[in-house]
């Protein structure tokens, strides 16, 4: 039962966010009472805080899976993207930046988390790519690293990116491809316009 009811929280605070889903919707959501969350989850922020955890863990493995495929580099980011807009509901109701607004502790917690992984990942991925020759040898892996991490959270902040305005997928595409031009040799290049091209027939 504490399974199914955290893969239920998940489910709800992705789709409709942290702050309007309440322990009431996700029993009425199982139809079960609120006292049997609550036998699991004493508290709503307990409850939130597993999930995001959860979401973390499966998140990092996905990743983990994609790496040992041993893309192209540059490929390789574009496949991770498709992935997180998958398993975050297309961040539709901006989970993160609600995080960061009613759980502010849950969300430090998980930034921390969230760059040390991702600051290894970038790294290899960029090593990989000056290896195969589609990055310029001279980056600052650190640099680029850091700096990759930044503006990738700061897509997800309503207030720089509004929702109305902004389609998530949209915002990471055009993302990748100004962080790839920066880096990239003409062969990575030819590659980058590759793959834009063929989602822009995917999406026709």
């Amino acid at each position: 039962m504490k399974e199914k009811i955290l893969h239920t929280a998940i489910e709800e605070f992705l789709n409709f966010g942290f702050k309007s889903v309440t322990m009431d919707d996700i029993a009425e959501k199982m139809t079960i009472s609120k006292k049997t969350i609550y036998t699991f989850y004493k508290t709503k922020t307990i409850l939130v805080e597993a999930t995001v955890m959860a979401v973390f863990d499966k998140i990092n493995s996905g990743i983990d899976h994609i790496c040992t495929l041993e893309k192209d580099a540059i490929e390789e980011l574009f496949i991770i993207k498709e992935f997180l807009l998958e398993n975050l509901k297309g961040e539709k109701t901006s989970p993160q930046y609600q995080l960061k607004k009613y759980y502010p502790k849950i969300f430090s917690k998980l930034q921390k988390m969230q760059f040390e992984v991702m600051q290894g990942c970038v790294k290899e991925n960029l090593e990989n790519g000056i290896q195969s020759g589609v990055y310029r040898k001279e980056i600052n892996l650190d640099f680029v690293s850091r700096m990759y991490f930044i503006g990738l959270m700061s897509l997800k902040d309503i207030d720089l990116f509004p929702e109305a305005r902004n389609n998530m997928k949209e915002l990471i595409t055009t993302y990748l491809d100004y962080h790839i031009r920066a880096l990239a040799t003409k062969k990575g290049i030819i590659k980058l316009n590759e793959l834009l091209n063929n989602e822009t027939k995917n999406e026709k």
